[in-house]
């Protein structure tokens, strides 16, 4: 028999809560299968349309073949890295020259990243770096970006649903922001069965990411009941899924993972992120280190920095539970890596927020 604590129903005054306001793209689609659905909302658009993927066209192969089956022109553009400042320029002058009048982007985060900021970019009239934080002017957007959909090919980043594109300025060893209201996706995909047998390396490196922007909108002192929703239950669910994939392929776990990085991105869209990422970006520009790996090395860290200042004794007690069953091994890949980090200066970094911790 389960015996439920009275007290958990026992009548209180509610708390008042603060007004919040929700961002997120105007549609969202998630499932497998899901993918076919963005070659028809792009027809009704209508071409030139610039397809943005990684490193591999065979990748957006079925997606470029839908387009041109509806007669659709269709304009390529491979992105292998995080996007860097010259990445976004050529590309804003290709979809130019083209006439390009939507953009679908179909990859990992770097890939949307690169396609929302094109598409935020082609109507714009001044320089791309006049447009950029820190290093720029951070001019804001004069018109409207072009239709852009999202279609994430890895569950991490939760680009999908966020209005901000991070770029690399490699000149100024910065990692900096391009960011619209309006440069939230018009449509985003989540098909899982596109991050089906990810390599083990991106699989644990982009589910460390997921994982670190469901628990830092929880923690971060913006968070609101909406975020609060997508980030508690998809701790300990994106804990199980991710376990069970580095051990084996597990379609429901893809499935997990995915949605797990879905909530991310709407979860730091609307209470914003913490001291892991407010590390992890500087870093990244120092280094060749991906986001996903100095997210992981710096977790463990943060989730310690982040708990002896909680002062909540229900939230501390939250924290430990959603966090339980977390596998130290996971983030000790990365710490001291030289082939992943790429840079001393990480591991310098790293070691205060360790005797910090």
């Amino acid at each position: 028999m389960c015996i439920v604590d009275s007290s958990l129903f026992a009548e209180k005054e509610p708390d008042m809560l603060t007004p919040f306001t929700v961002l997120m793209p105007a549609n969202i689609r998630f499932g497998r299968g899901q993918a076919e659905s963005a070659a028809p909302w792009l027809a009704q658009q209508g071409g030139p349309i610039l397809l943005v993927h990684g490193a591999s066209p065979q990748r957006a192969a079925f997606l470029r073949q839908q387009l041109e089956a509806l007669q659709l022109a269709v304009t390529t553009l491979a992105i292998s890295r995080e996007p860097w400042l010259s990445d976004i320029e050529q590309g804003v002058q290709l979809a130019r020259e083209k006439g390009i009048r939507a953009v679908v982007s179909l990859g990992g985060g770097a890939v949307i990243d690169a396609g929302k900021a094109i598409a935020a970019l082609v109507p714009a009239a001044g320089p791309v770096i006049d447009y950029l934080e820190v290093v720029g002017t951070g001019r804001q957007l004069e018109a409207s970006p072009l239709p852009f959909v999202a279609i994430p090919t890895t569950a991490g980043t939760g680009a999908e649903v966020t209005k901000n594109a991070v770029i690399n300025v490699p000149e100024q060893q910065r990692k900096v922001s391009l960011r619209d209201d309006r440069m939230l996706p018009d449509l985003a995909i989540v098909d899982p069965a596109l991050t089906d047998n990810a390599p083990r390396s991106i699989t644990l490196s982009s589910g460390l990411d997921a994982l670190t922007q469901v628990i830092e909108p929880w923690l971060c002192s913006r968070a609101t009941p909406f975020t609060d929703a997508l980030c508690q239950q998809a701790i300990p669910r994106g804990i199980r899924a991710l376990k069970i994939l580095m051990e084996q392929e597990c379609p429901a776990s893809r499935d997990e993972m995915a949605w797990v990085s879905l909530c991310g991105g709407l979860a730091l869209a609307n209470a914003g992120l913490g001291v892991i990422h407010g590390l992890a970006g500087p870093l990244g520009g120092l280094s060749r280190a991906s986001h996903g790996a100095l997210c992981g090395s710096l977790l463990p860290f943060g989730l310690a920095l982040n708990e002896s200042q909680i002062n909540d004794p229900g939230l501390r007690s939250a924290l430990t539970m959603s966090t339980a069953g977390w596998p130290t091994g996971w983030t000790s890949l990365w710490i001291g890596s030289g082939t992943v980090c790429g840079n001393g200066a990480i591991a310098l970094a790293l070691a205060p927020c360790a005797t910090s911790a």
